[in-house]
């Protein structure tokens, strides 16, 4: 297992649209590919991590959410789509993509996700709350798109000055040579 580099916005790789595993094809490097993930986005402190945040152009996501007296929920999900959503919650939300910025996003309140797990077996997850929008944040990445990309146009526009600024300090972090208390 090892911690990865996190690609940061402005990075061609998360504005991309990734494609789709062919589960059999990389079925014998997956368990090692998403130790490495879970490791990079617990160590870096985050609940969701899709693979091209680490540099990959592959439709795979993992995801841990902690949960007040019960047990955390980890999941892979390989080549996930969207089946139903409904309702509506307006929350923070932040991205390992960038580091420290948070913003508030509407986002469905239950969501149903079909994908493969990390057997290759076909799942259908029905998540809401923290979870749906967990899920919603990881399935955009795979589609290119950030939690930026969902703000209103003016906030975007007001946000860019700062997004610029941050992006140089951003591009100096790399979570594969810290230590993990320093992530």
């Amino acid at each position: 297992m090892a911690i990865r580099r996190i690609c940061k916005y402005g990075e061609k790789i998360l504005e991309k649209k990734l494609k789709k595993v062919d589960f059999a094809a990389v079925k014998k490097d997956l368990p090692a590919l998403i130790a490495d993930m879970f490791e990079t986005m617990e160590a870096a402190g985050g609940a969701g991590l899709a693979a091209n945040q680490i540099g990959l152009d592959m439709r795979l996501v993992v995801i841990k959410i902690h949960r007040e007296d019960e047990p955390a929920i980890s999941i892979v999900l390989i080549n996930p789509e969207m089946a139903e959503k409904s309702g509506s919650m307006y929350e923070e939300e932040g991205c390992l993509s960038f580091p420290g910025l948070f913003a508030k996003v509407r986002r469905s309140a239950k969501v149903k996700v079909r994908c493969l797990n990390e057997k290759g077996l076909p799942i259908e997850i029905n998540a809401e709350g923290l979870f749906a929008k967990a899920l919603q944040h990881e399935l955009d990445h795979l589609d290119g798109i950030s939690f930026v990309d969902r703000l209103p146009l003016l906030t975007r526009l007001k946000l860019k000055p700062t997004l610029m600024k941050l992006k140089t300090q951003w591009k100096k972090i790399d979570e594969s040579k810290m230590k993990p208390e320093k992530l």
